[in-house]
């Protein structure tokens, strides 16, 4: 029974390795939509495989073979290693607030950016840091 890897939503860029056999599908994906994903495998692309697809869906057929499928057409991969990368930076982001800058240092470099805005603040700024 096949296994689902990545169903992905819209369009799916296809990137090809200049130096090694391999080819990598990137975009979103309909399970986690806003967060890219990167699914890698350790195969030369097939001779007539697209530079975009859309709206694909990567399944495991057995180990190390599988099969892209996308708009009625489907490609036969076999490959010894598939590596798949989520981009969670906005959720991490989101789940993780960003800690407050204590008011010493908002004062400080407002005073140094303010200083920085004239010829005479400049000046003064040259003769403090030496």
């Amino acid at each position: 029974m096949p296994e689902v890897l990545a169903s992905f939503r819209g369009t799916v860029r296809c990137v090809r390795s200049a130096h090694l056999p391999g080819l990598t599908l990137c975009g979103d994906t309909a399970q986690a939509p806003g967060e890219p994903v990167m699914l890698a495998f350790s195969a030369a692309a097939p001779a007539d495989f697209p530079d975009t697809l859309q709206d694909a869906r990567v399944e495991r057929l057995e180990e190390q073979r599988y099969r892209i499928s996308s708009e009625g057409r489907e490609w036969l991969i076999e490959a010894p290693a598939v590596h798949l990368h989520r981009d969670i930076t906005a959720a991490f982001y989101r789940a993780i607030p960003p800690r407050p800058v204590p008011w010493p240092k908002q004062v400080f470099w407002r005073i140094v950016l303010a200083l920085a805005a004239s010829r005479r603040g400049l000046a003064l700024l040259r003769l403090l840091r030496r």
